[in-house]
């Protein structure tokens, strides 16, 4: 028991720059309560004392906002930041060294009694705050679920969902990313660089109207020289320099961001 709380302890001093001391950790983290206080529900609840479990499953909502049921399995060093408005079903599994932020839902979408209804999350996951994972999938190791999310496939290993119904992002510069987040240290709520591929298609599509409003400029002005009486001039000399004869909107490559 001891030595499960100083993991606790410890991973949440690593993770969150926040904390200043174990003290601190030890008095006014609701997350590390309430895990605390699921290891006793989910002890009575093993046990057939059903009852006993879902009442103190109900005081650690009451004193901590955050919603475990008795039957879930939560692994070692388990981060639950912030936490309030948490809800965790009762067949959901999580990994070790997983993080999950404040307003997260690990739900299900069946109505039939024992089978597995809820999530599986595999070992150091990041679950952002607000992201609603449902389903009885299995989310893979080292997967990232971006903030407000709203998950209803599998995760493969390594990659990233976000938006609403999530999209998996899975792409070669995610392995550097990767390399890259784990060289600089723990990454707060998932969040890196370039995840969303909305946001990455706009920005292809700005690049590529700005592009297209300078060219169409350069053009103007060669039109302007012709008609000013440059008309003996062979038109590659009234063409400034810089005008673009081969760029090319690539729309396949957008297209294939926002799948």
């Amino acid at each position: 028991m001891f030595s499960r709380l100083r993991e606790d302890i410890a991973c949440i001093l690593e993770r969150d720059p926040a904390a200043r001391s174990t003290w601190e950790v030890l008095t006014c983290y609701p997350g590390l309560h309430a895990l605390q206080l699921h290891r006793l529900a989910h002890w009575c609840w093993t046990r057939g004392l059903r009852w006993t479990g879902r009442f103190v499953s109900h005081l650690a909502r009451w004193l901590t906002g955050i919603e475990i049921h008795p039957g879930a399995v939560i692994g070692r060093r388990v981060f639950i930041d912030h936490g309030m408005g948490i809800v965790i079903g009762e067949t959901a599994e999580i990994g070790d060294e997983c993080t999950i932020y404040q307003g997260v839902t690990l739900g299900g979408t069946s109505l039939y009694k024992g089978v597995k209804r809820h999530p599986t999350l595999g070992r150091g996951v990041v679950v952002s705050a607000g992201a609603k994972v449902l389903g009885g999938f299995t989310v893979g190791d080292g997967a990232r679920v971006g903030s407000n999310a709203v998950l209803l496939k599998p995760v493969p290993q390594g990659a990233t969902a976000v938006g609403i119904p999530a999209r998996i992002i899975e792409a070669e510069a995610d392995a550097a990313r990767e390399m890259a987040s784990a060289r600089m240290g723990f990454s707060a709520y998932g969040v890196t660089q370039g995840d969303d591929p909305v946001s990455l298609a706009m920005r292809g599509l700005i690049d590529s109207a700005s592009s297209q409003e300078h060219q169409i400029a350069l053009l103007w002005q060669a039109i302007e020289r012709l008609s000013a009486g440059a008309r003996e001039l062979p038109l590659r000399e009234c063409v400034p320099q810089d005008a673009h004869t081969t760029e090319r909107f690539d729309a396949e490559s957008l297209n294939r961001l926002v799948k």
